[in-house]
């Protein structure tokens, strides 16, 4: 059996006594805010029905007309100037700053002190309007002309478009993932904005991912030697399983540290419930809050 030890050299010492020197807790709401949730994509829907978007992978930030929150509810400190001009009008969307650049961004959020130079790097790609009632075929209209208006360069509309079939839609997929893209999201035209997870809202993507925490290591061998080989982590149903791949040599040096959550990747999973090929994705800062409690009534008028 094989065993699951902290190592005892100075790189996982530094590593234990690592901890995150930013955070996005600055302030929390008692109420995180209620925003709209997606389902995984299956393929019996009509893509036509659906606007399709880029997933962006960046952090989710709600802006409730006058302070920027993350989807847990804790403040995000933006430079004043940033959000100076914005519309009094809760806006739901994506602080980003480019493709497979997630690691660099969260720094940039996180921070105790807002770096105006940093901040000038990051847009806010804004996807919904979450007060609005009408159906997102109106929405998003207004949505662009509501940004227009608003004349801010780095405060801009997610595109919108529509394509004619599942085979369009995969084409799509694969010009987004080759160009270094996450994946796509689909927003069904004829729904209004409600705070549940539902397929009102799908994203697409080639791999799953999901949440587990750190329990122990793995020391490397060969040319990982002195460093991390694995992290033994568990996931919310109490399964252990090790990440041996996708970390950088300095991620090898100074691991998360025990007792942090990290987001893995995963192709499906095994009989027994297992993640298959699981590979780490990176560290989770903000862990986010329970889904929503569904409305009352019978299950047809939850799931549409």
């Amino acid at each position: 059996m094989r065993r699951w030890i902290v190592p005892g050299c100075r790189a996982f010492a530094l590593a234990l006594a690592w901890v995150t020197v930013s955070s996005p807790l600055h302030a929390a709401d008692p109420q995180p805010p209620a925003l709209m949730l997606a389902n995984r994509y299956h393929p019996d829907i009509d893509v036509r029905d659906y606007w399709v978007s880029e997933k962006l992978d960046g952090v989710r930030a709600y802006w409730d007309g006058s302070r920027l929150w993350t989807r847990g509810g804790h403040a995000i400190a933006a430079p004043e100037w940033y959000t100076r001009a914005w519309p009094e009008q809760a806006l739901d969307g994506e602080l980003w700053i480019g493709r497979g650049r997630f690691d660099e961004l969260s720094g940039i959020v996180r921070s105790l002190a807002a770096d105006d130079a940093q901040w000038r790097r990051v847009r806010y790609m804004v996807f919904d309007l979450p007060a609005d009632p009408e159906p997102f075929d109106t929405r998003y209209p207004r949505l662009r002309r509501l940004l227009s208006g608003a004349g801010v360069a780095w405060l801009q509309p997610v595109e919108q478009l529509h394509v004619t079939d599942a085979a369009a839609l995969q084409r799509r997929l694969d010009a987004i993932v080759a160009a270094g893209g996450e994946g796509l999201m689909l927003h069904r035209g004829a729904s209004r904005y409600r705070a549940r997870r539902s397929d009102d809202l799908l994203k697409l993507k080639r791999h799953d991912d999901a949440e587990a925490r750190v329990v122990a290591y793995q020391a490397g061998r060969g040319k990982y030697a002195g460093m991390l080989g694995a992290l033994v982590v568990e996931d919310a149903d109490g399964l252990r399983f090790e990440l041996g791949t996708g970390f950088s040599d300095a991620q090898r040096r100074a691991p998360p540290p025990l007792g942090s959550w990290v987001t893995y990747r995963y192709d499906g999973r095994t009989a027994a419930g297992l993640p298959r090929f699981a590979r780490f994705l990176r560290v989770r800062h903000e862990l986010p809050p329970p889904d929503p409690s569904p409305p009352p009534g019978p299950p047809s008028a939850v799931r549409q």
